[in-house]
């Protein structure tokens, strides 16, 4: 099984150079990986770099405390998108979640998913923060706000994905979203158990060896 499709080849380190940059979109190119997902500054260069091709440029909003207002996201994301970028990647509000503020999560998500148009929007979770009610309360109100997939981390906190948890996300978002696991997916056999838990996107830093 080729899963180069279902993979977001992932760059988001602070000190990301333009070479850098301009190797992952040569690298997702050659593979035929699903998108490059970058920081949301360097969206016109993966754009340039992907230009006629059917690649996506992905950036992240709110990366990667999701602890910004939501009007400061949701114009992250509108810009992104006005540069070219076709996915975005946005933090949840982590602290409303943690504070079980339903109404405050979904308005957020809501308000980057209308600046994103068309745009389909990831809402990572950070599931290593949170418990397994959080973490079905949080894809619901995803879904409720228009989110195309759930996303379980960023990769920057205290931890990454698990079987478990793409299996609680995909249950609770019930065919009304997609899934999207990331943070510490190095192997092919890592990758390919988190698709079999029901992944329908792989988000990692180097997608080349998970193709095995």
């Amino acid at each position: 099984m080729n899963i180069a499709p279902k993979i977001d080849h992932t760059m988001l380190k602070p000190d990301a150079t333009s070479d850098t940059i301009r190797r992952y979109c040569r690298e997702a190119l050659q593979y035929g990986f699903a998108s490059v997902c970058v920081n949301s500054c360097q969206v016109p260069l993966v754009v340039s770099e992907l230009a006629g091709s059917e690649v996506k440029t992905c950036s992240v909003v709110g990366f990667p405390l999701g602890a910004m207002s939501t009007a400061a996201k949701a114009f992250e994301a509108e810009c992104a998108v006005k540069e070219g970028a076709s996915e975005i990647d946005m933090v949840i509000n982590i602290g409303a979640v943690k504070d079980h503020n339903w109404d405050l999560v979904q308005r957020d998500i809501a308000a980057v998913v209308d600046a994103s148009k068309p745009a389909a929007v990831k809402v990572i979770l950070e599931t290593c923060l949170l418990t397994d009610e959080e973490k079905a309360k949080a894809c619901e109100a995803s879904v409720a706000a228009g989110a195309a997939f759930v996303k379980t981390s960023t990769g920057f906190s205290t931890g990454g994905a698990t079987t478990e948890d793409v299996s609680l996300m995909k249950k609770t978002v019930a065919g009304k979203a997609l899934v999207k696991a990331s943070g510490g997916i190095r192997t092919p056999e890592d990758a390919q158990a988190l698709l079999e838990a029901g992944a329908d996107r792989i988000g990692a830093g180097n997608g080349i060896p998970l193709l095995g």
